[in-house]
């Protein structure tokens, strides 16, 4: 993910500029207030957690909403776009008017933690990700345990915060389905 603790270049970069960048490029970069982030590489465990929740989502509610991994770019109103780890979407797709691969309406976003990445996703990400009204739930993978952190987004527009260890199973009540922990790490642990 994004190392924000770079001190921003003195440089600007609009929009469409970024946009080129990410045509031309061989690896993935978060945009923020003009400043372009290229993103690490995901370890083993992090593509297959990632790609275990996206798994089970799709057998689960993949004929009422869509779900993608980090590919997808999505783009928030405050000003950051970036590739969440997992992106579902209930209902038509929106795209950004600028910029056509990027998601503007997703339901819930997963975020696979690392120790580089976890204050970041935690913090500056997730406020950036509540400014996107459609968001109902965030959630948060850990790669270190059986450990699965959701966050709900109320009638009133705070934000609740529930805790799944294993044996426990985390309602996603934004997609009407939910994520079993010990399936996720037994489908998400890499041989």
């Amino acid at each position: 993910m994004t190392d924000m603790s770079m001190l921003p270049h003195p440089v600007r970069y609009t929009y469409e500029e970024y946009l080129r960048v990410e045509q031309d490029s061989n690896i993935r970069h978060e945009y923020l207030e003009g400043q372009i982030y290229a993103m690490s590489g995901g370890t083993p465990e992090h593509s297959g957690l990632f790609t275990a929740v996206a798994t089970i989502f799709n057998n689960q509610i993949r004929k009422r909403c869509s779900t993608m991994t980090s590919d997808v770019r999505v783009r928030t109103t405050s000003g950051l776009t970036t590739y969440p780890d997992v992106v579902v979407v209930c209902g038509p797709s929106e795209r950004d008017t600028t910029d056509r691969h990027a998601i503007t309406n997703p339901t819930l976003l997963v975020e696979v933690l690392s120790r580089s990445t976890e204050a970041y996703d935690r913090g500056v990400k997730f406020e950036h990700y509540k400014s996107i009204k459609t968001l109902q739930q965030y959630v948060l993978v850990s790669q270190n345990e059986p450990l699965v952190e959701v966050w709900t987004r109320g009638n009133d527009n705070q934000w609740t915060f529930s805790v799944y260890r294993d044996g426990d199973t985390a309602p996603l009540s934004s997609v009407n389905g939910h994520l079993d922990v010990r399936k996720l790490y037994e489908l998400g642990t890499i041989k």
